[in-house]
Order: C-alpha cells, then sequence, then structure tokens
C-alpha cells in the first residue's frame, strides 16, 4: 500500500494559516461570552459559580489566543494554551450538567446537599449565607438541554479546533 500524499496542487488547510484559526477561536469565545452576559443582564437569567467558572476558561482562552493573533510567531503556543482553556471549560461545563441531571453532586456551596445534623441556628445561617443560584438547576433549558450541556461540546469543539490548527501549523512550518 502506498501512503497518501496530498497533491502538491492543493489548496492548505484553514487550520494552517497564521491567523485564521485564532481569529475564529478569539470570536467564538467573544460570543460564547456575550451570549452569556446577554443572558444575565437582558434575559435575567444569573450565573450559578460553576457557570462563572466556564466563563473564565472562555476570558483565558481569549487571552491565550491574542499573542498569536497579534504575532504568528506565537501561533502554536498560543493555540496549544488557547486549546487548554477551551478543554478546561468543557471539564467544568460537562460537571455542571452532571450536576443539574443530579447525576453527580455537586459542591455543597451551590447545590441541594446538607448535613443531615444541623442545629437550628446552623441551618439557619446556611440558608442566609447560601448563593442565590443553585448549580443543581438549570435555569434555562432549549428542549431538556441545559446552557451548561449546550456549552460542554462547544467548548470540546473549540478545544479539538485549537488544537489541530496548532498541528496544522506545526507542519506548515
Amino acid at each position: 500500500m502506498t501512503a497518501y500524499a496530498p497533491s502538491p496542487t492543493a489548496a492548505p488547510s484553514p487550520l494552517a494559516h497564521p491567523r485564521l484559526p485564532q481569529a475564529a477561536l478569539v470570536l467564538a469565545s467573544v460570543g460564547a461570552l456575550g451570549t452569556a452576559l446577554l443572558s444575565q443582564y437582558v434575559g435575567g437569567l444569573h450565573p450559578c459559580e460553576f457557570c462563572i467558572w466556564q466563563r473564565w476558561a472562555y476570558v483565558a482562552a481569549i487571552v491565550a489566543l491574542l499573542p498569536g493573533l497579534a504575532n504568528p510567531r506565537f501561533r502554536t503556543a498560543s493555540l496549544v494554551l488557547g486549546g487548554l482553556a477551551f478543554l478546561a471549560g468543557a471539564a467544568i461545563a460537562g460537571f455542571h450538567a452532571g450536576v443539574e441531571q443530579h447525576w453527580w453532586e455537586g459542591f455543597t456551596t451551590c447545590s441541594s446537599s446538607m448535613p443531615k445534623n444541623l442545629t437550628l441556628d446552623q441551618l439557619r445561617e446556611r440558608l442566609l449565607s447560601a448563593p442565590l443560584v443553585r448549580c443543581d438547576e438549570a435555569q434555562w433549558t432549549f428542549h431538556g438541554i441545559s446552557m451548561a450541556a449546550f456549552n460542554f461540546p462547544a467548548s470540546l469543539i473549540l478545544g479539538l479546533v485549537a488544537w489541530a490548527a496548532a498541528r496544522a501549523g506545526a507542519k506548515r512550518a
């Protein structure tokens, strides 16, 4: 069997472009953050602790990707770090979606689990100091799918695209 060799006249992959992948990934991140902020400030959907963490993953991706966008010398490292940020966001979103589905418990600071043997004063103190938004209840769903459940594959795909672009760029160099 002969190994596949691309045609010398074949168009290069868009993933190998010096700036296109970073620009697309930054725009996707800005879009995701914009959607989250619009849903909060216009739609009245206040974020829980996990939602905030997922936003920070997008911010980290933007910060990681901008140097590669500004200077192609930083392209590969920028894409690898951006990919790691997206994959961290996917892990957070996947965990959050599981908490919402009650597949596992979230942290006690953002879900309904409480110790059984609290005194009345301890219970009152915990309830008064508890965050207003619980992580184990989806505030909004579309056909039964929460924002965290939508964010999981989105972040995963963005992370894989970043890593594929890093590989394509490294082969091109």
